[in-house]
């Protein structure tokens, strides 16, 4: 197994955009495809946010998520239902995780999940949910996909950060942290 640990930087810049967002329901629309649905998702996240969409002219009409730059220079993937920053070059990471390093990647993540939770703290608040990836609590559809995960509720969304749990499987040979907001009806 290889780590490496970097600056949280980009993620902290990223949280602090998602924190400025005070109300996500007018991010989220239906998951149409076509010219029509990307420019009024570039728009409606746009009035929004404040973000600019990062290749204006250049729309891909199969496409029902675009990418969305802050004024910080963090890119936003958005959904129809879930916006996901693209900060990959923050925080601690194993990859390459053979059979044999699967406890050594959960010793990696418990130990640094406090930093990322007390980071996320400080641009969130308290979270309404901390605990482990398979806590029953968590809808099955989350369930076993998180080492660690913690739920923050803003108006019309949920913010999770969390620690992905590591499988020995080619595509899934890493481990690190993460952190989305999703749609809610509940929020």
């Amino acid at each position: 197994m290889r780590t490496q640990q970097r600056s949280l930087e980009d993620d902290e810049r990223a949280m602090a955009d998602l924190a400025e967002v005070s109300d996500w329901k007018r991010v989220w629309g239906p998951p149409e495809t076509g010219l029509d649905a990307i420019r009024a998702l570039v728009s409606r996240v746009t009035a929004a946010t404040g973000w600019r969409p990062w290749a204006p002219g250049n729309i891909d009409p199969d496409r029902y998520t675009w990418g969305l730059v802050t004024a910080r220079r963090t890119v936003m993937l958005v959904l129809p239902d879930a916006v996901l920053p693209d900060s990959p070059r923050s925080g601690w990471s194993a990859y390459e995780i053979a059979p044999e390093d699967i406890g050594d990647a959960h010793d990696g993540l418990d130990e640094h999940w406090p930093g990322q939770l007390e980071l996320a703290r400080q641009y969130w608040g308290e979270p309404v949910f901390v605990g482990p990836g398979d806590d029953p609590r968590i809808p099955m559809e989350w369930r076993g996909r998180r080492r660690h995960l913690a739920v923050w509720l803003r108006p019309g969304a949920e913010l999770h950060l969390y620690a992905t749990q590591p499988e020995v499987t080619p595509a899934k040979a890493s481990a690190g942290f993460g952190y989305s907001v999703y749609a809610s009806e509940v929020a």
